[in-house]
């Protein structure tokens, strides 16, 4: 039989991270040491009282029916923890758990977005701010981020035929791959301009417990009218390491909240009840394991950007994220070409940055998940390497 599969099956090839994964094997069966720096999963542990509450759970056969909804001591640690954390106070019905943020960012545009309707996504961006538009039939358009503008979006740049037909933009900050925060006043810019534009903001706000140099993440719903044009994704994933458990919470504007409530139940019999209770352990917990999980991020960031400047690679300091972003050295004009040839030199894997976007050709981006003495190993095998001084040999 000759299957004929979906048109748009076209657009997914083999993820990146399945194309590093073979060469990093490849590599290690040629006796190569690897520091795998590709893949952004947390190497911490998820703290202790947070494992606790899971297993006590999971002790009660009763929590293994199926949940349907969102325990109310969960939406009350989220109102709890924003509160706290952002300054800003949620009703129960601005708040709902999704299966970590990439499945709500794939499904969000389903209730948003008619065939044809525009979504502004960054480039270079995370792939899944273009893939879950492309799900929901629309159409995608990507603003430029750009170095000279701190990587921030030139909101009066954007062609306004485009943004007559804009649905949706998809923000986010600090900002992954290319690891830079925004300041404050773009928030303020940004939430009128989208009211003034009838351009609904989904801000994924995952990285905001993982910000350096003394910085503070922020919420977009702390912006005055805020939770008329906008929703944010809140993720456990990085801040908790509870990556696995894949919970995260789609919180702002309730109509949006409301009807994105209504597509999961046609696909979804709500988060498995020790992974709520879990959550809530988390929210309510102390946040000094969170601050003392970005102290040593920030340390390994020292390490990995301080390291290659001293070795001859100019890399700018990671602003927030557990990623580093660097132009790729002189004498290279191909980012994947150079992943695989730094990997087969010195044993260090690297992401390609055009695998997040056009304009993430001729960069690398790093992961930060490797403890410093690690890091410290890979910049030294990649000074013994002499990649870095390509066009001086």
């Amino acid at each position: 039989m000759d299957i004929q599969f979906a048109e748009r099956m076209k657009d997914y090839a083999a993820g990146i991270f399945q194309v590093l994964n073979d060469k990093k094997d490849e590599a290690e069966k040629n006796g190569r040491k690897i520091y795998n720096l590709s893949v952004g999963t947390p190497d911490f542990p998820p703290a202790a009282h947070v494992v606790n509450a899971v297993v006590e759970a999971a002790k009660k056969p009763e929590n293994f029916k199926y949940a349907l909804v969102d325990i109310p001591e969960l939406i009350d640690a989220v109102q709890s923890r924003y509160k706290k954390r952002y300054g800003v106070e949620l009703e129960k019905d601005e708040i709902m758990s999704v299966y970590g943020s990439q499945e709500g960012i794939a499904h969000i545009c389903m209730t948003l977005c008619n065939p044809g309707d525009v979504v502004l996504v960054p480039n270079p961006g995370y792939p899944i701010f273009g893939i879950g538009p492309s799900l929901a039939g629309a159409e995608i358009a990507t603003y430029d981020l750009s170095e000279q503008n701190h990587y921030l979006p030139d909101l009066e740049g954007i062609d306004e035929g485009l943004l007559a037909r804009a649905k949706c933009m998809i923000v986010s900050y600090p900002l992954n791959p290319v690891c830079k925060a925004a300041p404050d006043d773009f928030y303020e810019r940004l939430v009128p301009w989208a009211a003034e534009h009838d351009i609904v903001i989904i801000h994924d706000n995952a990285y905001s417990d993982i910000i350096y140099d003394g910085r503070v993440g922020k919420s977009i719903l702390r912006i005055p009218g805020a939770k008329e044009v906008a929703v944010e994704f809140y993720s456990l994933s990085k801040s908790y390491n509870y990556t696995g458990a894949r919970m995260s919470f789609l919180v702002g504007n309730r109509n949006i909240v409301a009807n994105f409530k209504r597509l999961r139940s046609q696909i979804d019999y709500g988060t498995f009840l020790p992974v709520q209770y879990g959550a809530v352990a988390a929210l309510t917990g102390s946040d000094q394991t969170v601050k003392d999980q970005c102290a040593q991020y920030q340390r390994r960031r020292d390490a990995l950007c301080g390291g290659l400047r001293k070795i001859g690679w100019q890399i700018e300091d990671s602003e927030g994220t557990m990623f580093a972003w660097a132009k790729i050295p002189d004498g290279y004009t191909d980012d994947v070409e150079f992943v695989m040839e730094l990997v087969e030199k010195t044993g260090v894997l690297c992401t390609p940055g055009s695998s997040f976007g056009t304009l993430g050709r001729g960069h690398v981006r790093f992961a930060l998940t490797v403890s410093v003495d690690k890091i410290k190993e890979a910049v030294e095998a990649i000074a013994q390497s002499g990649i870095i001084c390509k066009k001086c040999q």
